[in-house]
């Protein structure tokens, strides 16, 4: 049997961590857990998270903020199970996603599912082309496509949507040092450089979009989307040499 590690980076999350947290623990083992990294928050999060009294719960509140990229990589570095799964703070998981994504990482080291919106249960649009933005599972397979697509930013590959095989985590940890941003780009560019990325169509997980989003979906300005696209290029040529050493 599969054990579950449900990995979680907060800050100040107080408004929705609890719906998040109750959302998880219904879909969880009694062997599995859930990894939270506190960014040093100022409200009342941690005490939230710790009143829940779950066992299989485990906060690990940090004194210094160091940003979502970071907290996330503890977290992943903490975690004991045989198949990983990142979390936002205040999205809500939707019914059967362990059994998904579990089944889906027995033929691919990283699985990245669909997600809807959270009230309409409709699909984010591409900033690229205002279409509907899905995974087709056809696609998973094909390395360059799904790589241009990350390059043009038309790729829907987000964290709060995905999940790791155990013996993947070599790849992806560490993050890069220059890693401050797309933690969840990084992760699929490894699996995608090593032919282990799945697409799973069905969707996992009700996307909350508010004012204070980690990640905002309003597009970006020249500067900035230029910089990201650098910093594409540079992590697809560090996934490229992680996936040829060998392992030990």
């Amino acid at each position: 049997m599969n054990t579950v590690s449900v990995c979680m980076a907060t800050y100040n999350g107080a408004s929705y961590v609890r719906d998040q947290l109750e959302s998880i623990l219904a879909e969880l083992e009694p062997h599995d857990e859930v990894i939270i990294v506190d960014d040093a928050s100022t409200d009342g999060t941690v005490a939230l998270i710790e009143a829940l009294a779950d066992p299989r719960v485990r906060v690990h509140p940090r004194a210094e903020n160091r940003g979502y990229v970071r907290t996330f990589e503890q977290a992943l570095a903490l975690a004991s199970g045989d198949v990983i799964m990142l979390s936002d703070q205040d999205d809500i998981w939707i019914a059967g996603r362990r059994a998904v994504l579990v089944e889906a990482t027995r033929t691919a080291a990283v699985a990245a599912s669909g997600l809807v919106l959270l009230g309409d249960d409709e699909p984010l649009r591409s900033p690229l082309t205002g279409r509907a933005w899905v995974l087709r599972a056809v696609d998973g397979p094909k390395r360059w496509r799904n790589q241009w697509r990350m390059l043009i930013g038309d790729a829907p590959y987000f964290g709060c949507a995905m999940a790791i095989r155990r013996d993947f985590l070599d790849r992806v940890l560490p993050f890069p040092g220059y890693l401050t941003e797309s933690h969840d780009l990084w992760i699929a560019t490894v699996a995608n450089a090593a032919g282990e990325l799945a697409h799973v169509e069905q969707p996992t997980v009700r996307r909350r979009l508010h004012d204070e989003n980690a990640s905002s979906e309003r597009p970006r300005g020249l500067r900035e989307a230029l910089r990201s696209r650098l910093l594409l290029l540079r992590l697809w040529a560090e996934a490229r040499r992680r996936v040829r050493r060998p392992r030990s």
